[in-house]
């Protein structure tokens, strides 16, 4: 992290852009500082494009004289309704608003605003950390505004509210989840006063749009480590509201001596072994929710002990309403966790048997194209504790994966496509659309994955004849 001293921080406001908002803010004689996440990102060194500037006066104002004066390469977007505008300039975008303050209703998070001093303005933001504002006018250039001790904050690593954290949380409930993410985020604490806020205020994230929720699930799921920030929302009693179903995988049932582990910190961890490996956003929600059907499923076996037969196919079944209610997107990315929950078990059940090339090209032919990550999924899902169990599922499944790569060289069977189709099969046998075509289609997908027949046209055709004639069919092509 940086300290601040002037010194310090004036290479960081050395873009041009800040020049020319400096010489525009002094002519219209506007005090215009550079506030939020960008000053918070260059004291934490992380990277930040969008520059948000205040101004005690016009942001539009502003924002239109800058333009102006960038000339041709500059493009300007005013939206007058919010008071804000929006200036791009070479692959750079700042957003200028004017100094305010805000007061809320209690059914929306909709403010009503009034024009405000800087004080005003840090005063409405959401954490100290966030309220940090740097001046942009030429006598005061790069001089540091933080009433809120945001510098101590940062470097303690704590996520605090500026104001009391009730009336933060109460009057913008979104808040609460930016406050988990940040946290998730930036590896941060949530302070103790504001996190017992948190837990008074949850209900009142009922008000805020599902939209909203899931785009900070999202940035949270995007993480190195999320597992903190889901660990954090239960903590705080925002899951009920956000996922229930999650909650249900938690605690431990033990009869006879006989215990399950949990099923919600075995999926965080698997989470977590995914998130190493892999940033495929969608991949880590099939993490989230590969065991999401193990409560419906759970049931006790007087020598088996707790099973969770079929959790995988109950928690297909359950993706499309869990991706309805949360707002996630009802697509093709919700059709492939869909498929990753599915197949999670099956390269488990390959790995833990005598690994056959019959079963490597069954999974290959359902995979498709998804093989890799279902893969990488299915190695994260090992936790067991039992170090040589656990060595020996990631040897087994380095064996599925070599056997992967050869059998689609051999036989290709990955986004398998039958040599011999239904309308060759009709003309074959003379034949009108029929249960039987559907039946030979299948015998010669089952031939070639289970080896019996190479993935060839007229290896094929002479498979189809034989199984043709012993249901009595006669070829009328010849």
């Amino acid at each position: 992290m940086i300290k601040y001293t002037l010194k310090a921080i004036l290479p960081h406001l050395s873009n041009p852009i800040f020049a020319h908002i400096s010489e525009v803010a002094d002519a219209l004689h506007y005090p215009c500082y550079v506030i939020g996440g960008y000053v918070r990102d260059i004291f934490l060194e992380r990277p930040s494009k969008d520059i948000d500037v205040v101004v005690v006066g016009s942001g539009i104002e502003i924002a239109k004289a800058l333009s102006k004066k960038l000339g041709k390469g500059a493009s300007l977007a005013v939206f007058k309704n919010f008071g804000t505008a929006q200036v791009k300039w070479h692959g750079q975008e700042v957003e200028f608003v004017g100094a305010r303050k805000e007061s809320y209703q209690c059914d929306s998070r909709k403010p009503i605003v009034e024009d405000g001093t800087l004080e005003d303005d840090q005063n409405r933001r959401d954490f100290t950390i966030n309220a940090l504002a740097l001046s942009l006018n030429k006598a005061s250039f790069g001089e540091l505004l933080d009433p809120f001790n945001g510098m101590k904050d940062m470097e303690d690593g704590i996520i605090r509210t500026p104001l009391d954290p009730d009336t933060t949380f109460s009057d913008d409930p979104l808040r609460m989840m930016r406050c988990v993410r940040f946290a998730t985020q930036l590896n941060f604490w949530i302070d103790d006063v504001t996190f017992a806020s948190l837990d008074r205020n949850k209900e009142r994230l009922e008000i805020i749009s599902k939209e909203r929720i899931a785009d900070e699930l999202n940035k949270i799921m995007a993480t190195p480590t999320p597992s903190k920030g889901w660990v954090e929302l239960d903590r705080a009693g925002l899951l009920t509201f956000v996922c229930p179903e999650l909650i249900a995988l938690q605690g431990v049932d033990t009869r006879n001596g006989k215990s399950h582990k949990d099923n919600f910190y075995h999926t965080l961890e698997v989470l977590d072994n995914l998130a190493a490996n892999s940033e495929n956003l969608w991949l880590r929600w099939s993490a989230l929710f590969h065991d999401i059907g193990k409560p419906v499923t759970k049931r006790w076996d007087n020598k088996a002990g707790w099973t969770f037969h079929n959790h995988n196919f109950v928690g297909e079944k359950m993706i499309p309403k869990i991706f309805s209610r949360m707002k996630l997107p009802m697509n093709d990315k919700m059709k492939y966790v869909q498929k990753m929950v599915s197949l999670h078990m099956r390269p488990i059940v390959i790995a833990s048997d005598k690994v056959t090339d019959s079963a490597v090209r069954r999974l290959l032919f359902e995979a498709g194209d998804d093989i890799d990550d279902l893969m990488t999924l299915c190695e994260a899902d090992i936790t067991s504790k039992n170090n040589e169990r656990k060595k020996r599922f990631l040897q087994n499944f380095q064996i599925v994966r070599r056997k992967l790569v050869e059998l689609e060289e051999k036989d290709r069977v990955r986004n398998f496509q039958p040599p011999i189709n239904g309308e060759e099969i009709m003309k074959i046998f003379g034949l009108k659309p029929c249960s039987e075509i559907g039946s030979l289609k299948s015998s010669i997908k089952d031939a070639i994955l289970d080896g019996v027949i190479p993935n060839e046209h007229d290896a094929a055709l002479k498979y189809l004849l034989k199984k043709g004639a012993n249901m009595g069919l006669v070829r009328k092509d010849k």
